[in-house]
């Protein structure tokens, strides 16, 4: 089996002393793995490509049992060298690569993870003012897209609308009430205050080149990543301990 597709490298590390392994996203497949036996020697196969964060077309073969993916040959698409530059930045796009990973993306989601990862990434080389929650919207946008929409256009319980109006997120059901309909569940419930539930409604919609840094409170900014993250914490598992995401 072979095939030529359009990737993302996420990772690269030395495999023996002229070979490379090589983590990609598919827009087709999601997470690969493969070897670039002769890559880290080659600059006629793999000329200036296979750095992390490039968008590359690639030329993948299976091995004769389809033990792995061996890379035949890539092109250079889009590279990143502000977002190599500017620790900062590069910083913000290393959490986005590992939440990824550690989400796991399987085919059918492949496509949304594909974009959204690409788009973050041009939003990091080529933005002057990058918001500083991106990585949180990241995450949350990717839990969206990949089927863990949060219902926030109003009360689960009233019907009543909560645009511009705070709430009450229900955890575990992943839903909003207002704060009259609130004290009848025995959910967990988090505040959200209006700007909190106005960041979560825009990033179902807003693609990353529209994110924008909320003129909001510290405190709102801080309430609307402990929400995103209690969301993602319950409903796919994973968590930040020890300075790396652990799915559970």
């Amino acid at each position: 089996m072979e095939f030529s597709e359009r990737m993302l490298v996420l990772q690269v590390g030395k495999f023996r002393e002229a070979d490379l392994w090589v983590r990609l996203l598919s827009p087709s497949r999601g997470i690969i793995a493969a070897f670039a036996f002769g890559g880290s020697r080659s600059r006629k196969r793999f000329a200036g490509c296979l750095d992390t964060f490039n968008h590359i077309r690639v030329h993948v073969k299976a091995s004769p049992g389809k033990q792995y993916f061996a890379l035949q040959e890539g092109v250079l698409l889009e590279g990143v060298s502000r977002l190599r530059r500017d620790g900062g930045r590069f910083g913000m796009a290393v959490n986005c690569m590992r939440f990824l990973q550690s989400f796991g993306i399987v085919p059918e989601g492949a496509e949304k993870a594909h974009f959204l990862m690409r788009e973050t990434l041009r939003v990091l080389e080529g933005c002057e003012d990058v918001p500083k929650l991106l990585p949180v919207f990241f995450r949350a946008r990717l839990a969206f897209d990949q089927g863990y929409a949060l219902e926030l256009a109003h009360c689960s319980r009233c019907g009543k609308s909560l645009s511009g109006k705070p709430a009450r997120l229900l955890i575990r059901a992943g839903r909003a009430v207002c704060p009259v309909c609130a004290g009848a569940s025995s959910d967990y419930r988090l505040p959200l205050g209006s700007d909190t539930v106005s960041m979560l409604q825009s990033l179902h919609v807003l693609p990353p080149g529209d994110w924008a840094e909320p003129a909001v409170h510290p405190a709102a900014a801080g309430e609307f990543a402990e929400a995103v993250d209690a969301f993602i914490r319950y409903h796919v598992g994973i968590t930040w301990e020890d300075g790396r995401f652990v799915r559970r």
